[in-house]
């Protein structure tokens, strides 16, 4: 099983599609024909959850699931989705252990903890499937349905979850799914799709608020980055398929053109460059990685990287596995707003060494 952890050492996963600079599924733009209800009638169109009938059925990438009545047990699975209903103010009965950045003692990232702290939750059921999907954990929640449109569910997976429930899964590929879709998919999966319109669009408001702050941000080429400072002959860049580099033109940033360029397969969440290809990269004005400030100097003391000018201004937002920043940089609607200051702030900072 393709693991969130795995994602940050390589990359998440080799198939989706390339989308342009940004998230492309804006709360316009997401697809509603892939949720319908039986009842004509029955489409949220004024935010109230009493408009929407069941059952009501979902498209997805492994089909189509219907769910017969309004769920009352949710387990939500993956990275994200339990964030969803807790954004929702529905406390999940299950949801599986976060894989990747600092945990508190029940294996949460701190916006999911606050999520249920606020909803007076103290000690959630949460269980580990580090290894693998925990069937018997999922089954003893004797769920309604099961979240999982942010998620790499196999055929397999999908299979044998659903014969413990409905399950939700990504709208088209792997591990592709924006924050925007998550949110939305798994919110109409609880009769709340236009709950989770408004949490998206409340959320993309917020998020310019906070960028009015940092006028100089906008236009700003920035390109997330993957490389071993013990092996700099050959790093990698994410794509927009990767929620990642997606969200980044969600802050008004831009792909820069020679990354673009780069891409040969459509369907990549990165490309891979060879140290000795990295002077293509002349128009990178800022550089996102996971690493230490002696990655920096590594790279500045390497000739081959002598043509980018994020690593001659030293332009860098390093990410410290260890933080929470780390985590939040794949977004979800609780991560947000949780770390979008911290975020910006050092967006900005890396900025402003731009010469």
């Amino acid at each position: 099983m393709k693991r969130q952890i795995l994602s940050v050492l390589t990359a998440l996963v080799m198939t989706a599609s390339v989308t342009a600079c940004g998230a492309s599924s804006t709360v316009e733009n997401i697809d509603e024909k892939a949720i319908t209800s039986e009842s004509p009638s029955a489409e949220a169109t004024n935010g109230d959850a009493s408009d929407v009938s069941f059952p009501l059925t979902i498209e997805h990438a492994l089909g189509s699931v219907t769910i017969e009545e309004k769920p009352e047990n949710v387990v939500a699975i993956a990275w994200g989705n339990p964030d969803v209903p807790l954004a929702l103010g529905i406390v999940p009965v299950g949801v599986s252990e976060a894989n990747f950045g600092p945990v508190d003692e029940n294996g949460l990232l701190a916006w999911t903890a606050k999520g249920f702290a606020d909803l007076g939750v103290e000690s959630p059921n949460v269980f580990d499937d580090t290894d693998g999907w925990d069937y018997e954990a999922i089954a003893d929640c004797n769920p309604d349905v099961i979240l999982a449109a942010y998620s790499g569910l196999s055929k397999e997976d999908y299979d044998r979850l659903s014969e413990i429930a409905p399950v939700v899964t990504y709208p088209s590929v792997a591990w592709a799914t924006t924050w925007q879709e998550e949110t939305v998919n798994d919110a109409a999966a609880l009769g709340l799709e236009a709950e989770g319109k408004a949490l998206v669009e409340n959320t993309e408001k917020l998020i310019q608020e906070k960028l009015s702050a940092y006028p100089d941000l906008a236009g700003k080429k920035v390109g997330f980055f993957w490389l071993s400072e013990d092996d700099l002959g050959s790093f990698y860049i994410y794509t927009n398929n990767d929620p990642r580099a997606a969200f980044l033109g969600d802050l008004g940033l831009e792909t820069p053109e020679s990354v673009l360029n780069l891409i040969e397969d459509e369907d990549a969440f990165y490309v891979t460059v060879s140290a000795e290809n990295a002077d293509l990269l002349d128009d990178v004005d800022i550089i996102i990685t996971y690493g230490e400030e002696s990655l920096i100097t590594a790279m500045q003391n390497d000739g081959r990287f002598s043509k980018i000018p994020a690593v001659n201004n030293g332009a860098f937002v390093l990410l410290d596995s260890n933080e929470v920043l780390a985590a939040a940089s794949t977004p979800t609607i609780l991560s947000i707003p949780y770390c979008i200051d911290d975020y910006l702030k050092a967006l900005n900072d890396a900025a402003e060494k731009i010469q």
